[in-house]
């Protein structure tokens, strides 16, 4: 019977670390599912979701703990978490001038609404022209069956206002 194991993993950036992973999870005879990586102030960071025979489970899990160089938490899923019927899926992007508190405000709305928030990418950076320290945020949302992007997003729009910031929501089918 096969198990699933989600990790997180939590290293000083350097070369190989994701090779060292999936060949710990290959000689282990697990399957690859999903991960979510990236470099984040010099530190790599990642989610990773595998698949294992369940009588593999600990010994795969101890391996992962064991590999040197990495802060490793290692859970296991007995199946994936099911996925509301009927939710919708969206895509918003923010862009406004940097302040403390863009993401609480927008994304405390989108808990009210019941909105999911499945995937999340922020950055901060310089504008080009004038230096001044913008804040981008793309997000994908799973929407509760009952709300449409167009109730949300005219939600949104008074808390767009007060932080001046552009904000894009995109329903997807």
């Amino acid at each position: 019977m096969k198990k699933e194991l989600v990790m997180t993993v939590l290293a000083e950036d350097r070369p190989g670390l994701v090779a060292r992973l999936a060949d710990c999870v290959r000689t282990h005879g697990g399957n690859w599912i999903e991960s979510r990586m990236s470099q984040l102030g010099g530190r790599f960071a990642g989610i990773v979701r595998v698949e294992v025979e369940e009588d593999s489970e600990n010994e795969l899990g101890a391996a992962l703990r064991g590999l040197s160089g990495l802060n490793l938490t290692v859970e296991t899923a007995d199946a994936p978490y099911p996925v509301e019927t009927g939710a919708k899926q969206a895509r918003l992007e923010i862009l406004a001038q940097d302040r403390p508190g863009i993401i609480a405000e927008i994304f405390g709305a989108l808990s009210a609404h019941r909105a999911n928030v499945t995937e999340l990418t922020t950055e901060r950076f310089a504008a080009p022209m004038s230096a001044q320290l913008l804040f981008k945020a793309n997000a994908r949302l799973r929407l509760p069956p009952g709300l449409d992007a167009g109730t949300l997003h005219a939600s949104l729009e008074d808390i767009a206002n007060d932080l001046t910031a552009e904000l894009h929501l995109t329903q997807e089918w």
